[in-house]
């Protein structure tokens, strides 16, 4: 069967989100960290952007350095409020000479103002820089109540915790092809009722324009009860498959893309999480299939699973391949 009426008898899905247009599509449609490829522009940055949102999703060390920076800039800023009124208005600060000793003493009673810290070494005296000072302390309980909600936001927002392999495998299965990916939970959480939705994007000619279909891959399994230890979602290539007589090439050409979702259930947050990735052609390995990565512990009291073999995989050449080398 040619793979044009092949194709013609596939029923492709249009609800994805994405446009079929090939021709102003850049790159892959989802990131590896699940996050779409795509930039939004026609509004200012500040409304189109979410703060909130964006300190959640943030990096650790990115997030702790952002809060130190703004710390920074809150207590300069009120360093030089102070020094301008005048140095001597702070009382304990008089025996700074020097323009940095005096910038240091308005810059240090700034952060214990800031911080409700208050020493009581250095005060404020005078209307002007007491008004400024309670304006500060007013500024710094509102700031730290929004940096322990983040926080605590960051520590609690549940999370799917899911390594997916680095490659997607063409692989035997039963007397032909399958594609196969392989994940499993890297923290001591507990996924239950754990269901995958893989959908292939195809770029494909009609008429004189390259246009994106999209289809649904069947799953031999689409759910588990229990994502104990590694599972590996195989679709078998078969003749309902859209792969179906894609040779190696054919998939480089179709610059194919394959979006995984994965949602469960997490008995710790109570909770529904899930967590998604794509592959693109570029990390399908045609002709492998994967290796164990869990075995029984030696005394024979618990099984191990080793997560950093999730991708590990060996070679396998296919009859026709080897008839053809």
């Amino acid at each position: 069967m040619a793979l044009s009426s092949q194709k013609s008898r596939l029923r492709d899905i249009n609800n994805t989100g994405f446009g079929p247009n090939s021709s102003v599509e850049g790159g892959r449609l989802i990131n590896s960290d699940g996050s779409t490829n795509l930039r939004k522009r026609g509004i200012p940055l500040w409304e189109r952007t979410s703060i909130y949102h964006t300190l959640l999703k943030m990096e650790r060390s990115y997030f702790f350095l952002s809060i130190f920076v703004f710390y920074t800039i809150i207590n300069i800023s009120f360093a030089i409020v102070y020094f301008m009124t005048g140095v001597e208005h702070l009382v304990g600060a008089e025996t700074a000479k020097t323009f940095f000793e005096q910038f240091s003493e308005a810059f240090f009673f700034s952060s214990q103002t800031l911080t409700t810290v208050g020493y009581g070494r250095v005060a404020p005296t005078g209307m002007l820089t007491n008004c400024i000072a309670s304006l500060e302390s007013l500024l710094g309980i509102l700031v730290f109540a929004v940096v322990t909600g983040l926080i605590y936001g960051r520590f609690s927002r549940p999370r799917a915790y899911l390594l997916f392999s680095n490659n997607l495998l063409i692989a035997p299965y039963k007397q032909g092809k399958a594609l196969m990916l392989r994940i499993a939970t890297y923290k001591n959480n507990h996924l239950t009722d754990v269901e995958a939705n893989v959908t292939l994007a195809l770029h494909v000619n009609e008429g004189d324009k390259k246009v994106t279909r999209f289809y649904p891959l069947n799953l031999e399994i689409s759910k588990v009860n229990s994502l104990a230890l590694s599972w590996t979602l195989v679709h078998d290539i078969n003749e309902e498959s859209p792969l179906y007589g894609y040779t190696k090439e054919q998939i480089a050409d179709s610059k194919m893309e394959v979006i995984v979702n994965i949602k469960g259930f997490d008995d710790h947050f109570s909770n529904m999480v899930q967590q998604r990735t794509s592959y693109t052609y570029k990390q399908v390995e045609y002709g492998a299939r994967f290796l164990p990565m869990f075995e029984r512990a030696t005394d024979g009291e618990y099984t191990l699973l080793e997560l950093d073999k999730i991708n590990a995989h060996e070679p396998y050449v296919f009859e026709e391949d080897a008839v053809v080398a």
